[in-house]
């Protein structure tokens, strides 16, 4: 169903967010990390694809691409005022200290 409504709408930033959790939770890190990288190249303020893609890279031990991943949500975060994911992701980069 969200290739489906990706066909329609390919920058739908919901609908291919739950496909690239889709592809997560199926262990397919590397499309779904193609996934987060395609909204945030359309949709640069949907912050929890920064979250959820900085965890995928560090599942994948890319410390270094998950600490920038990071640095860029907390510019989204600030953007959009997002405390909550604000403070989260800082945590996140925090433990990678």
């Amino acid at each position: 169903m969200l290739t489906e409504i990706l066909k329609q709408n390919p920058t739908d930033a919901f609908a291919r967010y739950g496909l690239a959790m889709a592809y997560s939770s199926e262990g397919k890190q590397e499309a779904a990390l193609t996934e987060f990288s395609t909204i945030l190249q359309h949709t640069p303020d949907y912050v929890p694809a920064y979250q959820m893609s900085a965890q995928e890279l560090l599942k994948a031990g890319r410390t270094d691409e998950a600490r920038e991943r990071l640095a860029a949500g907390l510019a989204a975060c600030e953007r959009t005022n997002n405390a909550h994911a604000a403070s989260e992701m800082q945590a996140m980069l925090d433990d990678l200290s």
